[in-house]
């Protein structure tokens, strides 16, 4: 009986491997196959316009190479950064250089830059003049409240030959108080960057940045002036620092900076939207 006992359990534990390799062939079978072709899901946050869109256009492209682009627009663009940090998505495209290390010094961050996309350049917008000649002495003018795009926006007044900053400013970081020529006297209204298009009508004048104009459904071709191609403020693939070298994220920033994109960008936004790549 000893003897038939051992044989007996020795054929149990036979029969129960060879049941669990089976059912480990049906797994895969049935499932998404080998683990080479099982797709990897990348979330990405950013602002609706052009950002998303540009995303958007290129799913199809990753979705063959086994990458399931999921993009999240949320309604405050504040919030893109937290959500990276805190781990609820896993890259964001929204921000170019100057603000983001405005925003990771002031909040920590740790982040890196996978690769950079897109120019918006900046515009000087108005219901009330047809050219920078008609602004009036002490002119009314909506600039943006953060700092980065609020040195931008002077900054690029200062190129009109409005006003002249001080110098020595190297840290993106600028306000009126800051100015140091201004001869039309203008007046600065400090307004949060996606009220701008929205004050328009109260102002003489309002610098916008391009996204919030496309947003706002303005023609971004009646700007009396804007920054050139050649501004260093291109918005950006960020993501969380060591995560920039993963594989999936390498694949999106080239698919991204592909002839492609180049001529969907060309094509639907015109000079509102200037490739940086």
């Amino acid at each position: 009986m000893k003897k038939k006992s051992v044989i007996s359990l020795v054929l149990a534990i036979a029969v129960g491997l060879l049941s669990g390799c089976g059912n480990g062939g049906s797994s895969n079978s049935t499932g998404s196959g080998s683990s080479k072709d099982k797709s990897v899901t990348v979330k990405i946050g950013a602002a609706a316009v052009p950002h998303a869109e540009i995303l958007n256009h290129i799913k199809p492209t990753l979705a063959k190479e086994g990458i399931d682009l999921q993009v999240v627009v949320l309604d405050d663009e504040d919030q893109l950064n937290p959500a990276l940090q805190e781990n609820q998505i896993d890259a964001n495209y929204f921000q170019h250089l100057p603000y983001l290390e405005s925003v990771a010094k002031e909040k920590g961050y740790d982040f890196a830059v996978a690769g950079k996309v897109h120019v918006e350049p900046i515009g000087f917008y108005s219901d009330k003049i047809k050219s920078k000649s008609e602004l009036k002495n002490g002119a009314k003018i909506a600039i943006p409240n953060n700092p980065s795009n609020e040195y931008r926006a002077l900054e690029l007044l200062q190129e009109q030959g409005l006003i002249k900053l001080k110098s020595g400013i190297a840290n993106y970081s600028a306000t009126p108080s800051d100015i140091v020529e201004n001869s039309k006297n203008l007046q600065f209204v400090e307004v949060d960057a996606a009220q701008l298009p929205r004050v328009l009508p109260d102002v003489d004048g309002s610098i916008i940045n391009t996204n919030l104009v496309l947003e706002a459904k303005l023609d971004p071709n009646k700007a009396l002036f804007r920054e050139d191609s050649k501004s260093p403020y291109a918005n950006l693939i960020v993501v969380r620092k060591g995560d920039e070298n993963k594989k999936e994220i390498k694949a999106i920033v080239k698919a991204l900076n592909s002839d492609d994109v180049r001529n969907f960008i060309k094509k639907k936004y015109g000079v509102a939207v200037v490739p940086a790549f």
